[in-house]
C-alpha cells in the first residue's frame, strides 16, 4: 500500500513537469532508465547481504518407501530447517532495511528536487468533476482501454518470465549458482539500451517501436526453451531479453501521456484526471503481478515442484519451460493484437499537439482580455 501511495503520485507528475510531448518522453525515458538501476541496484545488494546465508537443498527421499516418505521429507525439513531459517530470515530483513533506507531517501530527493507546472486553466476556480464522474470519463475514453488492455496481457508475459526465470535456471538448465548474475545481465542490458529505445521511439513512432522492441522477444524466449543447457548461450539470451525487457519497461508508459492528451482534447472543460489515469495503470501492473503469481503457484503445485529440492521431476521442468516460454509468447502476440487497435498513431500524435496548443493559446489570450477589462473597470 506504501509503495501505491508514492508510486501513483510519482508517475502522474510526468503530466506536470512539462507542456511538451517530446520532454515528457524524455523525462519518461530518464525515469524508466533509473528505475530499471534502482531494480539492478537492489538485485545486487539483496543478492549480495541473502547470498552470504547458505540454504541447502533438501534431496528427494527416493530410497525410503511411499508411505513413510512424507515422515522422511518431515524429519529433513526439521534437520535442515533448524540452523538456517533464522539466518535467511534476519539476512532478508538486513537487505529490506538497507532498500527501505535507500527508498526512503530518493523520495525525500523527488519531493523536494520537483516542482509541478499546471496549465493556466487548471488554475481556474471552474468546479471539479468529482471522483467517480471523472472515473467514469476516463473508463469510457477508448484509447485509454486499449492501450491498458495491450499493456495488460504484455505486463503478464514478462512478469511470468521474471518470476519463474530463477527456478527455470536452477533446476531446468542446472545453473543453481549463476542465476543471480543471470538475472543482472538482463538488469543490466535493459538499463543500456533505454535510451536507444528512447532514440527508436523519436525516429520510427511509439507504436513501431512497441511492435520491433516487444515482439523482439519471442524468438530468445523460443531458444532458451529448444536449446539444451549452455551458459553462454544462456548469458547471450540474457542479454537479448533485456532489450526487449527495456522496450516493455519504457514504451507503455512512453504512451499514456498521449492518451491523457487526447482525452484533454475530447474534455477540455474537465481537468484533474491525471491521478486516475496513472492510478489504474499501476494497478493494473499489480493485478498482472499477482496473476502471475496465481498462476505460476498453481501451475508448479500440480506439477508436483518440490520446495528446496535439490533436483525436480521432469513435469515440473516441463511446466518451467512452459511458463517462460509458451505462455510468455503467446501473452505478446496477443498484447500486439491489441496494441494493433490503439488508435494514437504518430499523425494522430502530431494533430493532438498543435490542437492542444491552439487550446492553450485561446485560454491565455482569453485570460489575457479578462485581466485588460477588470483593470479598465478599477
Amino acid at each position: 500500500m506504501w509503495y501505491l501511495c508514492f508510486h501513483v503520485p510519482y508517475s502522474a507528475l510526468t503530466m506536470f513537469i512539462s507542456r511538451e510531448q517530446s520532454e515528457r518522453d524524455s523525462a519518461t525515458a530518464y525515469r524508466m532508465t533509473v528505475e530499471v538501476l534502482g531494480t539492478v541496484l537492489g538485485t545486487a545488494i539483496q543478492g549480495q547481504i541473502v547470498g552470504k546465508v547458505v540454504t541447502p537443498c533438501i534431496e528427494s527421499p527416493l530410497f525410503i518407501g511411499k508411505t513413510n516418505s512424507s515422515v522422511a521429507m518431515e524429519e529433513l525439513n526439521m534437520t535442515h530447517d533448524t540452523g538456517s531459517l533464522t539466518d535467511t530470515r534476519n539476512a532478508y530483513m538486513i537487505a529490506a532495511g538497507v532498500i527501505g533506507g535507500l527508498y526512503i531517501l530518493c523520495a525525500v530527493i523527488l519531493s523536494v528536487g520537483v516542482r509541478e507546472k499546471r496549465e493556466s486553466s487548471e488554475l481556474q476556480s471552474d468546479e471539479p468533476v468529482s471522483f467517480f464522474q471523472g472515473l467514469k470519463l476516463v473508463m469510457n475514453h477508448g484509447a485509454y482501454i486499449k492501450l491498458i488492455a495491450g499493456f495488460l496481457f504484455t505486463s503478464l508475459a514478462f512478469m511470468l518470465l521474471e518470476g519463474n526465470f530463477a527456478l527455470f535456471c536452477t533446476y531446468t538448465l542446472g545453473f543453481r549458482n549463476e542465476f543471480q548474475n543471470i538475472l543482472l545481465a538482463i538488469m543490466l542490458s535493459a538499463t543500456l539500451t533505454i535510451p536507444l529505445w528512447q532514440w527508436f521511439l523519436t525516429r520510427f513512432g511509439k507504436k513501431t517501436a512497441v511492435y520491433v522492441g516487444i515482439s523482439s522477444a519471442i524468438p530468445f524466449l523460443i531458444v532458451v526453451a529448444v536449446l539444451d543447457s549452455n551458459l553462454i548461450v544462456t548469458y547471450i539470451v540474457a542479454v537479448a531479453a533485456g532489450i526487449s525487457v527495456a522496450a516493455a519497461f519504457l514504451l507503455p508508459w512512453s504512451m499514456l501521456p498521449d492518451v491523457v492528451d487526447d482525452f484533454k482534447l475530447q474534455h477540455p472543460d474537465s481537468h484533474g484526471h491525471e491521478a486516475i489515469f496513472f492510478s489504474f495503470y499501476v494497478f493494473f501492473t499489480k493485478f498482472t503481478s499477482g496473476v502471475s503469481l496465481g498462476i505460476s503457484t498453481l501451475s508448479l503445485d500440480f506439477a508436483g515442484y518440490q520446495t528446496r529440492g535439490c533436483s525436480q521431476p521432469s513435469e515440473v521442468h516441463f511446466t518451467l519451460k512452459m511458463l517462460v516460454s509458451a505462455v510468455p509468447v503467446g501473452l505478446i502476440l496477443l498484447g500486439l493484437l491489441l496494441f494493433k487497435l490503439y488508435p494514437i498513431d504518430e499523425e494522430k500524435r502530431r494533430k493532438n499537439k498543435k490542437a492542444l496548443q491552439d487550446l492553450r493559446e485561446e485560454s491565455n489570450s482569453s485570460s489575457e482580455s479578462d485581466n485588460t477589462e477588470l483593470a479598465s473597470i478599477v
